[in-house]
């Protein structure tokens, strides 16, 4: 019997990017703290990257993944 594997959730908040994504609460595999956030959104994609920054709200530590860019999705 294999052992499951516990994958630690962060919170994160998005800063730039599209206004809507902020709206929306997240959560990201700790791992996904050293990578590339990318979210679709219309025709294509926001890429957001975690700097190290963590923001206090209401007693909880959120990862701040800030916008860096935007792809469009190929056709």
């Amino acid at each position: 019997m294999e052992a499951a594997m516990s994958v630690t959730q962060v919170k994160i908040a998005l800063s730039g990017g599209p206004a809507e994504l902020a709206l929306t609460t997240r959560s990201v595999d700790a791992a996904a703290l050293e990578d590339t956030l990318k979210i679709r959104h219309g025709s294509g994609y926001e890429h957001f990257v975690h700097g190290g920054e963590f923001q206090a709200v209401d007693g909880s530590d959120l990862a701040v993944f800030r916008w860096s860019h935007r792809t469009k999705i190929a056709e």
